[in-house]
């Protein structure tokens, strides 16, 4: 529907459960949906027209009350319904972000745990030339998450892990103030337990060196949420 410079985002539910991507657009034209169910095994292609930067995420444990309003216990958009509609994830969230090139230029692509960890996911390129590397989150941080960062169920069970920005709201989490520079915001212990899990993911704001992906040609991207 877009022409000859779309880019589709094939996204996927290997969960063995059912999941509500939700897509957010920072710059460009807009996404075909802002969100929709999966079931376990399911796939939907989202589709926009470079130049665009934005990210995808996926919600869990959602619900629709009496009344007709749509929640979810993680990543949920707040607006009550499916579809975000410009409403980004409420932290703790995996976050899947690009910036996609017009005429097949060099794309950029991460995950990003900086607003904290809902579930694993992972980032396939289809096309495209260059390094064009699949990368994955698929460690599960809520096993390991701390107390002081844990977000439970009613049951008790770990479904999200806060990042220390969220939890404490401190300059040298936050990479603020007196931190906000490469050189003086550095990982902290809390930020080291989310790059264990996840090598490849941003864990705290100036992880560029070794989260940060490119791929050039006009590529599609499959996103997979719980990759293994």
């Amino acid at each position: 529907m877009w022409g000859a410079y779309s880019v589709h985002f094939i996204v996927h539910n290997n969960c063995p459960f059912p999941i509500w991507p939700g897509a957010l657009t920072g710059t460009g034209n807009q996404l075909t949906t802002t969100g929709f169910q999966l079931l376990p095994g399911s796939t939907t292609t989202v589709t926009t027209a470079p130049p665009w930067s934005g990210r995808f995420w996926a919600r869990t444990l959602c619900s629709t009350d009496p009344n007709g309003k749509f929640s979810c216990a993680t990543a949920d958009c707040g607006i009550g319904q499916v579809e975000c509609n410009g409403a980004a994830a409420i932290p703790p969230a995996s976050l899947v972000e690009f910036t996609i090139a017009p005429n097949g230029g060099q794309d950029f692509f991460d995950i990003s745990l900086v607003d904290g960890f809902n579930f694993p996911v992972g980032v396939t390129p289809i096309g495209g030339s260059g390094d064009c590397q699949t990368i994955l989150c698929s460690g599960d941080v809520n096993v390991v998450c701390p107390q002081k960062l844990a977000v439970t169920a009613e049951d008790g069970a770990v479904i999200a892990c806060k990042s220390a920005c969220m939890a404490f709201n401190k300059p040298k989490y936050c990479c603020s103030g007196d931190h906000s520079r490469p050189e003086t915001c550095h990982p902290t212990d809390y930020s080291r337990i989310f790059k264990n899990q996840c090598p490849q993911a941003y864990s705290y704001a100036y992880d560029d060196k070794t989260s940060t992906f490119t791929c050039v040609g006009g590529a599609d991207y499959a996103i997979i949420f719980c990759p293994n």
